[in-house]
């Protein structure tokens, strides 16, 4: 995995009791080990896939969403968009033995923290990519909790496939805002030439054979099944997911 965007932040998790990795934006993380993944999200979104056969899964954390036409690019800048991010981390769990036919995906983010955001769409458009580049790749969503007012607290446990959800109240997380700002500042124009800036310096990403997916039609249209949070605003404290509470 030399050169991808590889979260490096490792500490010990006291609440779950395990070593743990924070994620910031453009970075993904993957293993086999008996870990947490955490991550806070505003407009961003946050894939969680696993295997749990293999016992394998992993997380990505992106901030824009991107059209799908071209997600094969390996630098940190391209993480930035979604299918890069989602086509980096699916191909890396293939790679270690992981078989696309048992993925299971957790999806969380896309959520309009600022006033300004509700213009600009990027909450909205990040929930929309995910939902439809899951599809395209027949990985199916067992939940999500995408879009609302609120930035999120994810914990994922990569072996297990348990995903645990706090709300965030946005005046109470600076970095968030700060982030959710810097993407409201920047304009559509500046957005693509960055992300075209991206493509010309970095090499093309090619998978092996076993790692190659063909495009697929989409998916029949479903209610996807939404994550159901207990009690989160009166205590702030994590909580299980619907699936698995």
């Amino acid at each position: 995995m030399s050169g991808l965007p590889i979260a490096s932040n490792l500490y010990f998790d006291n609440h779950f009791k395990k070593p743990g990795v924070k994620l910031l934006p453009n970075e993904f993380y993957m293993t086999s080990e008996d870990m947490v993944l955490v991550t806070v999200l505003g407009s961003c979104v946050a894939a969680c896939i696993n295997d749990r056969t293999a016992g394998i899964g992993g997380m990505n954390h992106f901030m824009l969403p991107d059209d799908g036409s071209d997600a094969s690019h390996a630098a940190s800048d391209s993480m930035r968009y979604g299918a890069y991010a989602m086509e980096v981390l699916i191909n890396e769990l293939i790679k270690r033995g992981g078989r696309r036919e048992r993925f299971e995906a957790k999806v969380f983010g896309g959520g309009a923290v600022l006033a300004g955001m509700t213009t600009i769409n990027i909450g909205d458009r990040n929930s929309e990519f995910v939902r439809r580049y899951l599809a395209l790749e027949k990985i199916r969503i067992v939940a999500e909790d995408l879009q609302g007012a609120h930035p999120r607290k994810v914990a994922f446990m990569p072996r297990s496939g348990q995903v645990m959800v706090k709300k965030l109240k946005t005046q109470h997380d600076p970095v968030v805002v700060e982030r959710e700002q810097a993407l409201v500042q920047r304009t559509p124009e500046e957005r693509a030439e960055r992300l075209a800036k991206a493509r010309a310096r970095v090499e093309l990403f090619q998978p092996n054979a076993a790692g190659a997916k063909p495009r697929a039609e989409l998916f029949t249209s479903q209610a996807k099944p939404r994550v159901e949070l207990f009690g989160a605003a009166r205590t702030q404290r994590f909580v299980k997911t619907a699936e698995e509470a």
